[in-house]
């Protein structure tokens, strides 16, 4: 369901997202969402761009950060909502993950050859994410545009009218690269603890983001979360099918939390994900013109 509210989206400052802040706004403006949020990977460099483009069609941007943490091994993203986006500390935290993948990205790439005896090139990776941090999906871009590859069983189910191919590159993140599979590098992130204070102690609200995906077959530990002082959750995401909404929407109100809708939108990394698909049906539980810290 298209709503007018979409709190989680990604402009090219996240390393998987595809557009300026400027341009989100614009299809936002199109897609006729009133109420946004950039909640760009580890930074808040894109803000300030997004509230000047917005002020155009009175578009409510509301200061964002999806930031990654872990808690009990399990790697999360936790949103952070009406943050004091100014303070270097978010920024900071996004120059110590990227020198962090950066580090990664050649034992990333020596790992994919091995797994599936390739012989892709740092320069094709390189001319994907000029700035050296390659992710699952520029691999998975990369391979399925280079010509030798055309016929490589593994490949099959991210071509045209494969079972993964409704979003090709971030499902083969998602099989070969994230927590647990066979390609996962893993980055020193802060504990859930830590990201929960650090957003609290700027103005901020923090929310579990899409826990459907992170959470699989682990629920209960969201409640556990909310023991630590988390805020809410993203119950509405494009990535949840109904059940997964109505749980998280349900578990919120018994626990007094908030609860959030966002669709995740990134571009070409997830072309079946559109602004505003997410999912929901219920109006926000948040004050989020107050979120937004507008005049």
């Amino acid at each position: 369901m298209r709503t007018h509210i979409d709190l989680h989206m990604h402009s090219l400052y996240s390393d998987d997202g595809e557009f300026t802040p400027a341009e989100l706004v614009e299809q936002c403006h199109k897609a006729g969402i009133d109420i946004m949020a950039v909640a760009d990977h580890n930074w808040v460099k894109g803000i300030d761009e997004a509230k000047e483009a917005a002020k155009k069609y009175n578009i409510a941007v509301i200061p964002a950060i999806e930031i990654d943490c872990t808690y009990k091994g399990v790697n999360l993203h936790v949103l952070g909502y009406g943050i004091d986006y100014h303070h270097p500390s978010f920024n900071q935290l996004g120059d110590n993950i990227l020198k962090q993948e950066l580090a990664l990205s050649d034992v990333k790439l020596e790992k994919t050859n091995a797994l599936f005896h390739t012989e892709l090139r740092k320069e094709q990776l390189l001319s994907i994410m000029p700035n050296g941090v390659f992710t699952g999906e520029a691999f998975a871009q990369a391979l399925l545009e280079d010509e030798r590859y055309l016929q490589l069983e593994a490949l099959k189910p991210y071509r045209e009218k494969g079972e993964r191919s409704d979003n090709p590159y971030v499902n083969f993140y998602w099989d070969y690269y994230s927590q647990g599979k066979a390609i996962y590098t893993k980055v020193n992130y802060p504990s859930l603890e830590e990201i929960i204070k650090l957003i609290k102690s700027h103005g901020g609200i923090s929310i579990l983001a899409h826990p459907g995906n992170n959470l699989k077959n682990q629920f209960e530990l969201f409640d556990e979360m909310v023991q630590l002082g988390l805020d809410g959750v993203e119950a509405f995401s494009s990535y949840h099918d109904q059940k997964t909404c109505e749980y998280f929407y349900n578990k919120a109100k018994e626990l007094n939390v908030y609860y959030t809708c966002g669709s995740d939108f990134h571009g070409k990394t997830k072309p079946s994900i559109h602004l505003g698909d997410c999912h929901c049906n219920v109006e926000i539980n948040i004050d989020l013109k107050g979120l937004a810290h507008d005049e």
